[in-house]
Order: structure tokens, then sequence, then C-alpha cells
């Protein structure tokens, strides 16, 4: 149980969450383990078996406070937000920007460029911090060929076009992904990007960590009052959550690869935080899951520059900065959106 930047997450599996007049009480087989205040909780984070009151569901959906239901892996289930009170005007100019197809793919190119300047950023480090060639060479190597494909996406004006230069350098980057593994290579070996289900150790932090950058997009687009279901690089779908899946691709290397990384470099996980199930899935275990959620936590109050505003904030606050200036690139206030490139 965490109650960490105004999140309250319960991974404690069995544990049951009730209202308390205006207090969160956490019992675990009818024992009392944590209360908090309501009024300091802007969103509840629980995953796998834990139980929540429909007095509590009620009463946050009521307030605009967010629930958040992952599976025991971390992968994103269910959201509660109560009903939109987002600019209806806003949500207007997203649904009209969607239908002219120039804006659109402006924003995704927007979008895609981030993503690729920021993973090529972790790819020059990783070669810099190499310690001999047969790391070093791969890694350049890959570093030189997205910023070749940066490049040539400046004057791509279709949309299918883009979606495949994403692709191509995600491709790249992830063929060298398992030379930035400095520790223990025989039990982190990776061997590409695998999701459903995660095949190894290291897939099965990325998955993990990407549903929590998920859930924060998702929080960051609707306190704006723009439509998470409503995107522009990724298509709609029922339940799919479009335009957060648009604004975690540029924070993706940010928030989840880098960390991902530091915690298996400096063997803050183990191959004990990990579990094979039915299937060969491999998942991190309750411990390995509670590691990851505090060093995520940890990361989101390290502060970094931000090259639009020009001044340093916590890196928790980045998806609400970018949720902002996509908001008002949407209703016209700015001609373009510039997405969060890390140094």
């Amino acid at each position: 149980m965490h109650e960490l930047l105004n999140t309250l997450y319960i991974l404690t599996q069995g544990a049951v969450l009730h209202l308390e007049q205006d207090t969160v009480r956490v019992t675990v087989e009818g024992e009392t383990r944590l209360r908090a205040p309501l009024v300091r909780l802007a969103s509840i984070v629980v995953a796998g078996q834990v139980t929540l009151t429909p007095f509590l569901i009620h009463r946050c959906a009521e307030d605009g406070r967010s629930i958040v239901w992952l599976d025991r892996n971390g992968r994103f289930k269910a959201r509660v937000e109560g009903p939109a009170r987002g600019n209806v005007l806003l949500r207007r100019a997203q649904h009209l920007a969607l239908c002219d197809s120039a804006r659109t793919t402006e924003i995704a190119r927007q979008i895609v460029a981030g993503k690729i300047q920021n993973s090529r950023q972790i790819l020059l480090r990783a070669a810099r911090d190499a310690t001999g060639d047969l790391d070093r060479a791969p890694l350049s190597g890959a570093a030189e060929r997205l910023g070749s494909v940066l490049g040539r996406l400046h004057d791509i004006d279709d949309l299918d076009v883009i979606r495949g230069i994403e692709g191509e350098a995600a491709r790249a980057y992830f063929n060298v992904f398992g030379f930035m593994v400095r520790g223990d290579r025989a039990a982190f070996l990776f061997d590409g990007r695998s999701r459903r289900p995660p095949r190894e150790r290291v897939n099965a932090v990325l998955s993990f960590l990407y549903a929590l950058v998920r859930g924060e997009c998702a929080s960051a687009l609707e306190g704006v009052g723009l439509d998470p279901q409503v995107g522009y690089l990724h298509t709609l779908r029922p339940g799919r959550p479009a335009l957060a899946l648009d604004l975690m691709e540029e924070l993706r290397p940010v928030l989840a690869d880098r960390l991902a990384l530091t915690l298996i470099n400096r063997k803050q996980l183990s191959a004990a935080d990990f579990e094979t199930t039915p299937g060969r899935a491999i998942h991190l275990t309750d411990d390995g899951r509670r590691a990851v959620i505090s060093a995520f936590q940890k990361r989101k109050e390290e502060e970094v520059e931000h090259r639009v505003l020009a001044r340093k904030l916590p890196i928790g606050l980045i998806a609400h900065v970018q949720a902002r200036l996509l908001a008002r690139h949407i209703r016209g206030d700015v001609a373009h959106y510039m997405p969060h490139l890390s140094r």
C-alpha cells in the first residue's frame, strides 16, 4: 500500500477499501491497515484482487477522483472518472481536428518526432557509457539510424507513412535495447519486444511501466478537458484510450524505458522478482511490482528541464504540461504542438 504524490496504490491481494466519512479505510482480513483522507487523494489505483465498496466508488465519481484497475500483472483493465467536466468547446475542437487530415497528420508527426528523439537520446547516453565496442558500436549505429529516420519524418504528410516510420524507429531501437542491459544479462536477456504476454523479464518490466504511464496520461488529458478516447496517431477503437496512447509515445523513453534500465542495471530487480505463469508468460511478483512502483514514484519527483516552459519541473508533471500544450494547439492558441524532449 502506497500513498505517493496524491495517488493511493493498493497492491495487497485481498484488500478491501471502504468509505468512512471523508476517509478511505483499507482493511485486510478484517484488520485496518491504512486510513487516508480523501481530500489529499487525486486518484486511487488498485491491482489484482482488491475490492472497493460501492459507496467509495460513488463518492470518488461524484468528486471527480479517478479509480484505475490493473490486473495483477500491471495491465490496465478499467477506469472510473465520473461525469465529464471538460470544456465542451475544447472537446468539439478535438473532434473537428480529427476530421482535418492536415491537422491530424501534423499532431501525429510531432508526437512521433518526440518519441524518436527521446529514444535516440537514451541510445546516445548508453553508447557514451558503454565499456566496450561490442556494446558501443550497435548502440551508436542505432542512434544514427534514428537520426536519419527523424530527418525523413519532417517532410511526410501521409499519416500511414508516419505510422510506418514510427514502427521502423521502434524496431531499430528495440533491436539494440539488450545492449543497454549492463547487469545480469543471462537473467535479463532481451530478444525483442513482446507484449501479450511478455516472454522475458525486461519485457515484463516495460509492460508494467507502460501501464502506469498510460494511466498518468489519461488522467492528465481528463484534467484539461480532453477526451482520452479521441486520438490522432492511434486509430480509434471502442474502449481504446487513443489520445492517452498518443501522449505516452513521447513519454515512454523518459518515464519508462530509462527507469527500467536503471532498475535492472543497479540490481534493484533480480530474477526472484519475477514469476512464470501458465503459457510461459513472465510477470513481476507482488514484491517486484512494489519495487517498480516505488521507483516510478521517486522518478516522478525528480526535476528536469522543460524546453518549452524554459524551467525545471518534476517529471510527474510532464504529462500534465504536455496535455495542456496539446489542448492549446487544438484550440488554436498555438500553431504547433511541441512534444517534450529530454536531454
